[in-house]
């Protein structure tokens, strides 16, 4: 491959135009900012007067001398003020991650303790049903806002639109492409690769690029290679050449231009809440939990699983009872299909499924083996003729996955995991990939709200291997929430 080089002036991109610049990032970013301001503001002043009317009923408030008429503005006010106070709108955790929703139900509850701190201290007789109610219902409605414009930005960014981050990436040749290829994993959240700067970049004629990602310049043109894209961050990725006093000068020279500086590390796949940052002597220090695989999270997990499992499989018993009905009809064969699996520590057991092929399924797999449409250990196959009629409208919506409610009573699976694996694909397994069997396999999981079946083999031993590294219950919950959504898109089911 061609050295990548550094771009002459004559080579460089242009500055960007007036027009461009109207439709920059940071136009964009401010225009959606401005409008979860709007959002917010709805939402709260609707949220006082719904407290206002559910405490009392539409009428003045007999009885009282409190002027709820400055009371309510003078409420969302404040509760816009305290949003602004924790950051809620800081585009550094807008439309991606866990902590935006953190402040804002932070910022709603220090406000609404605060309220009753100084009602309680100032004695005022503010109706502590009114504040009830608005606080209840400000807080849970500003939360349902912002996913929903979440959810319409992300879609905005997969079709390529939307407000995004234009990143330059800065780093030794394998880290950047490296990065570049985790950030387009996940285009929803809004990072934009758009230029690179290597060490070994050189003068050259002609503008060099690595995959399609174009090559700007050198460690020494990084805040002019920013500028002339119009990037507003710079992500820098591990590299020996970028030592310490480089980063800080490099920080000094971003100052004042409005771009950020991101910081990649080595260490990857690894979730927020094992990852503690800790100053010593001048440098960042990067503490990292090791998992857990036991103890009493484990025991809440288990407990958790069963619970939910026994509440799904009764409700579920005229849906399972008529499923049973239209498989006995549609072919031969039992109803229940057993097929053998490996579970924690390797041991093996039986998974219960709805049977959606035929009855000699296996016996015609070997004449289907050089059909297979998936890569790794798996075969996978679209039209794959052994599925019945019925089977088909089952895994098109995940139905025939029902039974394994009762293997996660049965303590052998959890609700979310990693996908239970064959044993003749665990006879194949390097000792990273076994990593998967240090927790219970679950009835979804990252594979199963990621694409399914689309997951090449790499990617979806990657989601697992993560899951395993940094679950929670909290994961585990959103992860449930989402897979609702997975099937009723039916992306991946086949």
């Amino acid at each position: 491959m061609t050295s990548p080089t550094l771009l002459s002036p004559a080579t460089m991109p242009p500055e960007p135009t007036p027009e461009a610049s109207a439709r920059s990032p940071r136009d964009r970013r401010r225009t959606y900012i401005r409008a979860i301001l709007a959002l917010d503001t709805v939402i709260l002043i609707l949220a006082v007067i719904g407290g206002y009317v559910a405490r009392f009923g539409g009428d003045e408030a007999r009885g009282s001398d409190i002027p709820y008429v400055i009371v309510g503005p003078g409420l969302v006010l404040a509760w816009l003020a305290s949003l602004k106070a924790l950051r809620c709108y800081d585009h550094r955790v807008l439309g991606y991650g866990a902590d935006e929703y953190r402040r804002v139900i932070s910022a709603s509850l220090r406000l609404a303790g605060g309220v009753a701190i100084a009602g309680y201290l100032a004695d005022v007789g503010v109706s502590r049903g009114f504040l009830g109610i608005s606080f209840a219902v400000g807080t849970v409605a500003l939360v349902a806002a912002r996913f929903a414009a979440r959810k319409h930005l992300h879609r905005a960014r997969s079709r390529g639109g939307g407000w995004s981050r234009r990143v330059l990436v800065v780093g030794d040749t394998a880290h950047v492409l490296e990065l570049v290829h985790t950030l387009r994993r996940e285009p929803y959240a809004g990072y934009q690769v758009v230029g690179a700067c290597i060490p070994d970049a050189l003068l050259a004629p002609v503008p060099q690029r690595l995959g399609d990602v174009p090559v700007l310049g050198s460690f020494r043109a990084i805040v002019d290679a920013a500028m002339a894209i119009n990037a507003d961050t710079v992500a820098v990725t591990a590299c020996s050449e970028l030592t310490a006093a480089r980063l800080r000068r490099l920080g000094w020279q971003l100052e004042g231009t409005g771009i950020d500086l991101v910081l990649a590390p080595a260490l990857t796949d690894v979730a927020g809440p094992r990852i503690h940052t800790q100053p010593v002597a001048g440098l960042p220090l990067i503490h990292v939990e090791a998992p857990e695989f036991r103890g009493a999270r484990k025991l809440v997990k288990g407990f958790v699983d069963r619970a939910l499992a026994f509440t799904a499989l009764f409700l579920s018993l005229p849906l399972l009872a008529a499923i049973a009905i239209a498989i006995k009809l549609d072919s031969r064969g039992p109803v229940i299909f057993r097929q053998v699996r490996v579970g924690l520590g390797g041991r093996e057991f039986g998974v219960y499924k709805f049977r959606t092929m035929v009855e000699n399924a296996d016996a015609l797999l070997a004449d289907l083996a050089a059909r297979n449409e998936t890569d790794g250990l798996l075969f996978k196959m679209r039209d794959d003729p052994r599925v019945t009629r019925v089977g088909r409208v089952l895994r098109k919506w995940s139905l025939d996955e029902l039974p394994q409610l009762a293997n996660v009573l049965l303590g052998q699976m959890s609700l979310v995991g990693p996908r239970p694996p064959l044993p003749s694909e665990v006879a194949r397994y390097d000792g990273d990939v076994a990593r998967r069997l240090l927790v219970k396999p679950g009835m979804t999981g990252l594979w199963q709200v990621s694409g399914r079946s689309d997951l090449s083999w790499e990617d979806g031993i990657r989601l697992d291997l993560y899951y395993v590294e940094n679950w929670s219950l909290a994961a585990d919950l959103t992860i449930l929430w989402k897979t609702f959504g997975a099937v009723i898109r039916t992306r991946g089911a086949y």
